[in-house]
């Protein structure tokens, strides 16, 4: 059985001030839940504060970027040794944001896997369509290519470790989600290329999240199918109540 994972995207929301008792009342709320992974993934500036907030709670932190050299020349980057160093567990990598605005591209969504591996960060890689490609029946190819891409290179011991969100570009922070079924189909197309590019083993085991406008209102069935691991929340993740609700699926 895939341990379910829901995280938390804060993406560039909150200051300091509201981040820190959000994070101490996702604590309380969620204490009692031990049958799943929970995430929070804030801003960086937030991450220490965090840490000291949640720190041998039950709740994981995460960033939402890195870069892929340890240390250098490379003002605004941050990397893995200072995710570590500041407790973070995971890392989300190539989310569309980053690959709409920032220039990412699967060379170096794979530096950056590499990168985080290296250090013992688990990688939440994300692949996804734009409306243009899924309009044009292009949504496997697209996966596809962005899998492909992205993992070149990674060994069976190295896929033990990362987890793969799917994040339908056209849904993220507009209100429309891909139906159940919809993500099921993809999910189950995504384990079918995952099988291919490694083996059976590695594709039955590795944790695919759903992510595209995730809310209270869609979580349960969306969990109920069976390649949907978890998901990858944006803006319900910034309310206790509906975040809470997410994690507490049924």
């Amino acid at each position: 059985m895939r341990r379910p994972l829901i995280a938390g995207n804060w993406k560039m929301f909150k200051t300091l001030d509201a981040a820190v008792p959000f994070a101490a009342e996702l604590k309380e709320k969620l204490k009692d839940i031990a049958d799943r992974d929970i995430l929070l993934v804030p801003p960086y500036p937030f991450l220490q504060p965090i840490r000291s907030v949640i720190e041998g709670s039950n709740l994981l932190l995460g960033a939402q970027n890195l870069f892929w050299e340890d240390e250098g020349a490379f003002t605004g980057e941050v990397s893995p040794l200072m995710l570590k160093g500041v407790g973070c567990s995971h890392v989300i990598i190539g989310h569309s944001e980053r690959r709409q605005y920032f220039g990412e591209t699967d060379e170096t969504v794979n530096k950056r896997i590499k990168a985080a591996l290296k250090h013992g960060l688990f990688p939440v890689v994300c692949i996804g369509e734009t409306l243009e490609q899924r309009e044009e029946k292009r949504t496997f190819d697209v996966l596809d290519a962005q899998a492909q891409g992205g993992l070149r290179d990674l060994t069976i011991n190295d896929m033990q470790k990362i987890i793969i969100a799917y994040e339908p570009v056209w849904a993220i922070g507009t209100g429309k989600t891909a139906t159940p079924e919809l993500a099921e189909e993809v999910h189950s197309h995504i384990r079918e290329n995952i099988k291919g590019i490694f083996d059976q083993g590695i594709a039955s085991g590795i944790r695919i999240l759903y992510g595209g406008s995730v809310k209270p209102e869609n979580i349960d069935e969306l969990m109920t199918k069976d390649n949907i691991d978890g998901a990858l929340v944006g803006g319900a993740s910034l309310k206790t109540d509906a975040f809470e609700r997410i994690v507490k699926f049924l």
